[in-house]
C-alpha cells in the first residue's frame, strides 16, 4: 500500500475512530496521541491490511484493542470521573445545569453496566455505530448486540428512574 493509497483509505477513518476513542480513554489529549499510534500501527502493517476484504472493521478493531490494552496498562486515574463530566460539560450546545446533571447520571450508571452492554450501548448510541459494525469489532452475533444494548438501555432507564424519582416515594 502506497503512502496516497494509506491516506485515502486508512486516515480518512481517523475522524470516526476519534469519538470511539476519546469515550473509551477518557480524554481529547490520550484520544489525540491513541490515534497517532493507532495510525502508526496500521502503517508498519499495510502490507497485510492492503486486500483486506472489511478494511473500515478491522481499523476500529485495531483501536478498540489499542485502547483495551491501554486501559490495561494504566491504573485509572483518580480524577478520572472530573475529567469525563469536565469533557461531557465543555460542550456549548447543552450547558444548562439539568443536561450536565443527567449526563453526569447516565456516565455513573454506564460505568456500573457489565462490560459488554456498556461497550454495546457507547458503540451504538455514542458512536453511532451499525450492529453489523459491532458485530464485527466485537465478534458477537448481531442478535446478541441487540439483546445487550437492550438491557443496556433498560439498566440505564431503571437507573435514572431511581435518580429522580429518590425521595418522591414511587420507587
Amino acid at each position: 500500500m502506497k503512502t496516497k493509497e494509506f491516506q485515502e483509505r486508512v486516515i480518512s477513518m481517523s475522524e470516526r475512530l476519534y469519538p470511539m476513542v476519546s469515550r473509551m480513554l477518557g480524554n481529547t489529549a490520550n484520544a489525540e496521541d491513541a490515534i497517532q499510534e493507532i495510525m502508526i500501527k496500521l502503517w508498519e502493517r499495510r502490507g497485510q491490511i492492503k486486500n483486506h476484504p472489511n478494511l473500515s472493521a478491522f481499523i476500529f478493531l485495531t483501536a478498540r484493542n489499542y485502547c483495551l490494552d491501554l486501559i490495561k496498562k494504566k491504573k485509572p486515574p483518580e480524577d478520572q470521573y472530573d475529567a469525563k463530566t469536565q469533557l461531557l460539560a465543555s460542550e456549548p450546545e447543552h450547558d444548562t445545569y439539568e443536561w450536565q446533571e443527567l449526563k453526569r447520571n447516565i456516565e455513573v450508571i454506564l460505568e456500573g453496566l457489565p462490560e459488554q452492554q456498556k461497550e454495546v450501548m457507547i458503540m451504538r448510541d455514542l458512536d453511532g455505530m451499525e450492529f453489523i459494525e459491532i458485530a464485527e469489532l466485537t465478534k458477537l452475533r448481531v442478535d446478541h448486540i441487540r439483546v445487550l444494548l437492550s438491557r443496556a438501555r433498560q439498566q440505564v432507564a431503571i437507573g435514572l428512574q431511581k435518580t429522580y424519582s429518590y425521595g418522591k416515594g414511587d420507587i
